[in-house]
């Protein structure tokens, strides 16, 4: 039996969005009501695997260390709530590298489906972005837009409850 799952897009979803990018783990400010959601998420029977493009790698502003520590702080904020993520995908490519696993494309999405067995006819990508949408849409799973004036909570109680 393959799994169902919500792939979730990092900043703007979980965390808030950065114009200069999070360069450190202090700039990592997580949103009010992610660990609940995660938890509802994974009550319900869903993976929940992180896909979100850090280019910072690749443009040499953060280390993937530094990534990991970022990474780490959120690991550690979910146990507060019991839960946990899956996964975290991640492309560190920078726009002009043209990657496959860069969203708009859904090379992450495809290679999390395959590593987990996932049905992504029965899972969702919730993103903040059309790139995640388009991304949701070319690895047929369904896309949730979170719009500014909503939580990642509301969408889950929305959708999944």
């Amino acid at each position: 039996m393959k799994n169902k799952t919500v792939f979730l897009d990092r900043d703007g979803v979980i965390n808030e969005q950065r114009i200069d990018h999070i360069k450190n783990i202090d700039e990592f400010k997580i949103f009010s009501g992610v660990g609940e959601a995660i938890k509802l998420l994974k009550e319900k029977g869903y993976l929940v695997i992180i896909i979100t493009n850090q280019s910072v790698i690749g443009r040499k502003i953060i280390s993937e260390t530094k990534l990991e520590e970022i990474h780490l702080k959120l690991k550690n904020y979910l146990k507060q709530y019991n839960t946990y993520v899956d996964s975290i995908y991640y492309c560190p490519h920078t726009p002009e590298q043209n990657c496959n696993c860069r969203k708009p494309k859904p090379g992450l999405l495809i290679k999390a489906s395959e590593d987990f067995n996932i049905d992504l006819g029965e899972s969702y990508f919730i993103g903040d972005s059309e790139g995640d949408l388009t991304a949701a849409s070319e690895a047929e799973c369904k896309g949730i837009l979170l719009r500014k004036d909503q939580t990642l909570l509301e969408i889950v109680k929305k959708y999944f409850n």
